[in-house]
């Protein structure tokens, strides 16, 4: 065997995959947390969606109004948990947290769930207006005590439902797909 026969039939290929699974590996270990699935992060308030969004069935865009209007659908300001909690369960120790910080104008200051890379563009008002429901994205927050992220942040994920939006977007919608260029989500 030649010299350089054994390079092209066994150096190259095995080096290219010690290359390739050294990457995979660091990329998979160096991970951020706020970009894995699961990531729950202590809040400052303990609150409960099971108990707002599913059992009193307040709809999520009533607390998260920049869905509509923003690219972020941001949280509520603590004015919006008054418009029920200055008359509502005003003796539970949570509550008087929040008429606490609305009484000395301080915010609260929730921790953020879901998180993008810098390099990522998104824009909730397509989606919202498309029709896809929040739970496509945010899974069955209307059950969870504490928020977790559902929803794996990979591009696949997102190229996936862009490709064939059909699942997404309620019956009867004029919309199949959403954009796949690399400028719509990379700016």
């Amino acid at each position: 065997m030649h010299p350089r026969d054994r390079f092209w039939r066994i150096v190259l290929p095995l080096g290219t995959i010690a290359v390739l699974s050294t990457l995979l590996a660091v990329g998979y270990a160096t991970e951020p947390d706020r970009f894995a699935r699961g990531y729950s992060p202590k809040q400052p308030i303990a609150f409960s969606h099971r108990l707002h969004a599913g059992d009193n069935h307040v709809p999520c865009l009533y607390c998260h109004t920049g869905a509509e209007r923003s690219r972020h659908a941001g949280v509520p300001a603590v004015e919006t948990c008054m418009n029920c909690h200055a008359v509502t369960r005003t003796d539970k120790p949570e509550v008087q947290r929040v008429t606490a910080a609305f009484k000395a104008n301080q915010p609260i200051e929730w921790q953020r769930v879901y998180a993008l890379p810098d390099h990522v563009y998104f824009d909730h008002r397509p989606h919202v207006g498309a029709g896809i429901a929040c739970q496509k994205c945010h899974g069955e927050v209307q059950t969870m005590e504490q928020v977790s992220r559902e929803m794996l942040m990979r591009m696949g994920v997102c190229l996936d439902c862009h490709r064939d939006a059909r699942e997404a977007v309620p019956a009867g919608a004029k919309i199949t797909s959403g954009p796949t260029n690399c400028f719509a989500c990379h700016r």
